[in-house]
């Protein structure tokens, strides 16, 4: 049972010592509870689901889901949880798709503690929470149409169904590669040509060596 006047949050970082240390920080004041862990992005999602917090604390970068991936899941299932972003990534697109996507904070790894927990509570409060760091270069780009650069990060499924593909595989090769079905690398793959702006495979191996994702060799 969530005790009255203290907010419930869901932590999600692949490394355990980096969640640990986020941890302790924002139950320090006493008025946030960390109701549940999670290593990746499914697992996020699962507690998420399971718990309902009142913010889900999201790194980017992660196995299974990016935190992008879950929070516009979160947003499709149009569950009633805010968002923050807590990562490394300062990049100007990695912050307007996590916006775009239905985040209603990005806040970066370096901010202070102090800071870190003023931004859960201004989610919480139905606020939005920006980085200082970013605040400036984000709003004055936040408007029209994604950037040409704004790219989501792709998973690492994603990406070696994609380096599998640039190697001239089927979907039925590419799957009995990575042990999954031919319909699972459909799926992979469709997700990658959303994310890069593509329509086909060439398009999207192109796009991903310009973007540096897989190599030539």
């Amino acid at each position: 049972m969530k005790k009255p006047n203290r907010m419930t949050v869901i932590l999600a970082d692949d490394h355990a010592v980096v969640r640990k240390g986020i941890r302790e920080f924002l139950e320090e004041p006493g008025d946030i509870a960390v109701v549940a862990e999670a290593s990746n992005g499914d697992e996020a999602l699962d507690a998420i689901r399971q718990h309902r917090p009142d913010v889900a604390v999201l790194d980017i970068q992660m196995p299974e889901r990016t935190g992008l991936e879950v929070t516009r899941t979160l947003r499709t299932e149009q569950l009633p949880v805010g968002v923050l972003i807590l990562t490394a990534y300062d990049d100007d697109p990695f912050v307007l798709t996590a916006l775009r996507a239905g985040a209603n904070g990005y806040v970066l790894k370096t901010a202070e503690p102090e800071e870190i927990v003023a931004a859960v509570r201004a989610v919480h409060q139905g606020q939005s929470a920006l980085d200082p760091a970013i605040l400036g270069k984000v709003m004055s780009q936040f408007t029209g149409a994604p950037p040409p650069g704004t790219v989501e990060p792709l998973t690492a499924r994603e990406i070696e169904a994609l380096r599998l593909a640039a190697q001239g595989f089927t979907n039925k090769a590419i799957g009995v590669q990575m042990g999954i079905s031919d319909r699972t690398v459909q799926g992979h793959l469709a997700n990658v040509y959303g994310k890069l702006s593509v329509g086909n495979r060439t398009e999207a191996v192109t796009r991903a060596m310009q973007l540096g994702l897989i190599s030539a060799a």
